[in-house]
């Protein structure tokens, strides 16, 4: 744990700022689910600040486990060192762990899990012991066609990491960076090939799962093609529970 007293007071400033301003905000818990290109990294950290939701990407997650050694990445890095496959309890203990941290209080995005129909099963019974349930699952629909299109034409500055694409933001001299004057260069799997065989795996796990959660009524499918801000005003109108009877009996009571 940090030692508050090698923080800077605007950090610490900062940070008490932010925890006033979410402490008013209901809580949200979240599910992203699309192909790759889809949009979902444009979205997760908007969605982030906009509901002070912490951002779980379970990739990422079961690397930092394993990292810091915490018991469930112990266990983690033993399968893995066998080339085994993590197990489905063992993501869900690990979504578990990082809910307890302050940044998640007023809930979370999930990416990247569940995959099948027994990971969200195994997800809705932990989140049911904890008195809890997901509120909403966006499903980032877009036609494959457009998304080899934005694959297939995007660009990459390795050292700053900036984006080109040939059609919709092109540099200003073509593969060449406009800050530094650097070449630019594609990613390995930027490529046609590779994203048509990424798109059927995620079209073969993901559709039982969307199936899924419609039986639950909690899919909002928005229009992914369409520009950032158009997608950002869809996923707010997804999240407006303000209309629902019981947050309507819930803002009731706070200003009675």
């Amino acid at each position: 744990m940090a030692n508050l007293e090698d923080v800077s007071n605007e950090a610490l400033m900062t940070e008490m700022m932010r925890r006033m301003r979410c402490a008013s905000k209901p809580e949200k818990r979240v599910i992203l689910i699309g192909p790759p290109g889809c949009g979902k990294g444009t979205q997760s950290p908007i969605l982030k600040e906009s509901h002070c939701l912490c951002h779980l990407a379970t990739g990422d997650m079961l690397r930092a486990a394993v990292a810091a050694q915490s018991p469930l990445g112990v266990i983690a890095k033993q399968a893995m060192d066998k080339g085994e496959l993590v197990s489905d309890d063992l993501v869900v203990g690990i979504i578990e762990e990082a809910l307890h941290r302050p940044s998640c209080n007023k809930g979370f995005i999930l990416d990247g899990f569940p995959r099948t129909v027994v990971q969200a099963q195994k997800l809705d019974e932990m989140l049911a012991k904890r008195g809890e349930k997901l509120d909403k699952v966006l499903n980032f629909k877009i036609a494959d066609s457009i998304l080899e299109e934005r694959i297939a034409g995007r660009w990459i500055h390795p050292a700053s990491g900036r984006s080109y694409h040939t059609k919709f933001a092109p540099p200003k001299t073509p593969g060449i960076d406009d800050i530094t004057g650097e070449k630019l260069i594609q990613r390995k799997d930027d490529n046609v090939a590779v994203l048509k065989s990424r798109l059927e795996s995620f079209h073969k796990q993901t559709s039982p799962v969307i199936s899924y959660y419609e039986r639950k009524g909690l899919v909002a499918n928005l229009h992914a093609e369409k520009k950032p801000d158009v997608v950002s005003k869809e996923i707010e109108k997804a999240l407006d529970f303000s209309k629902s009877p019981v947050n309507a009996k819930q803002k009731s009571l706070w200003f009675s």
